[in-house]
């Protein structure tokens, strides 16, 4: 394959204001890609520089809307494809599978219309799928229909169902799949939060074990595999396991806060998760934890990332320790700075 970079090549991400998105548009910018991005809101990203935004072709658009899809994806060369729902909250569900699934369904559909070089779709460990005993997953674990699964790991299992159909149909692509992603962003939204409610005091904690990886080495990961002539295969994103405890502890050492000190067994997470919805009824806030949620935080899992550190030599995991030191320096300059509530 022809080096995409060097050939005036552009690329179109999907959910440019969101997390992941925006710090792969950081990421084509700082590499030399022209870069195209479709966005719902007009909240660009505070996190990331004016200088980057500004070297982006913002197009206001939606991928339920097939018109602005089209428009879009018009002199488009790779298209990333991250705009998601990511929650665990009960009054976004219906939505999140509409956009997870029909919107992921209609991407596809216009780059192949549009004979689109390159396709990565920027998926998760959840489409793949928890244990509940710390066994090690990587790519080639099935599918299996579980309690541990949320509807959010359902519905991107599904979406990835239209990733697959797309390359069978000749599409040349890739699924990337992040574990929890972690690092400096707006702690109102997606597993940022995690910052947010350990600073606000959160008291519980699990037993659980999961994986973790820094937002900038996902969006590395991304554009390097980019002039990759591989295609339908998938690749796990993950830097460190962690139990969960351990990372809560990190966070509050790092905030000068008081640690989780409330042992959220299976059974008293049941009652955590419900007290937290009563409590945020009152405070009109949504919940630090929920049924989904508490879920999660029960499972252990151990991603395997050996797969994607063979397909790129020379690149390398930030270890965990460090993406929370630096975010939590960061977090702390933006609640100076009025970024953050």
């Amino acid at each position: 394959m022809q080096s995409l970079q060097h050939n005036g090549s552009t690329v179109l991400v999907t959910g440019g204001t969101g997390f992941i998105g925006a710090y792969i548009i950081q990421e084509l910018v700082k590499t030399g890609f022209s870069v195209k991005a479709l966005h719902r809101s007009d909240n660009f990203p505070f996190y990331i520089s004016h200088e980057i935004l500004a070297n982006v072709e913002w197009i206001k658009g939606d991928i339920l809307d097939i018109n602005s899809l089209e428009n879009a994806m018009n002199h488009v060369d790779v298209v990333i494809h991250s705009a998601a729902i990511v929650s665990f909250h009960k009054k976004l569900r219906e939505q999140m599978y509409k956009i997870n699934i029909e919107g992921t369904a209609n991407v596809v559909n216009m780059a192949l219309e549009k004979k689109i070089k390159r396709f990565i779709h920027i998926s998760s460990v959840a489409a793949i799928g928890r244990t509940a005993k710390g066994q090690t997953v990587n790519e080639e674990k099935k599918w299996v229909n579980s309690k541990l699964n949320t509807h959010y790991a359902i519905s991107k299992q599904k979406s990835e169902m239209e990733v697959w159909r797309g390359m069978a149909e000749g599409l040349s692509g890739i699924i990337l799949n992040p574990s929890t992603v972690l690092g400096f962003g707006n702690w109102n939204t997606s597993s940022t939060a995690i910052f947010k409610n350990i600073h606000n005091g959160f008291s519980w904690y699990s037993e659980g074990e999961n994986g973790f990886v820094d937002v900038q080495d996902v969006a590395k990961a991304t554009v390097a595999l980019i002039n990759s002539e591989i295609t339908d295969q998938r690749y796990i994103l993950n830097g460190d396991n962690w139990p969960f405890r351990k990372l809560f502890n990190s966070i509050a050492d790092q905030f000068n806060k008081p640690k989780p000190h409330r042992l959220a067994t299976p059974f008293l997470g049941e009652i955590a998760w419900r007290i937290e919805h009563i409590k945020s009824f009152f405070s009109r806030q949504g919940p630090l934890l929920t049924k989904e949620s508490a879920k999660v935080a029960q499972s252990r899992t151990i991603f395997d990332n050996s797969k994607i550190l063979k397909t790129l030599p020379g690149f390398s995991f930030t270890p965990l320790q460090q993406t929370i030191e630096k975010a939590c320096r960061q977090y702390e300059q933006a609640i100076k700075n009025g970024d953050l509530s």
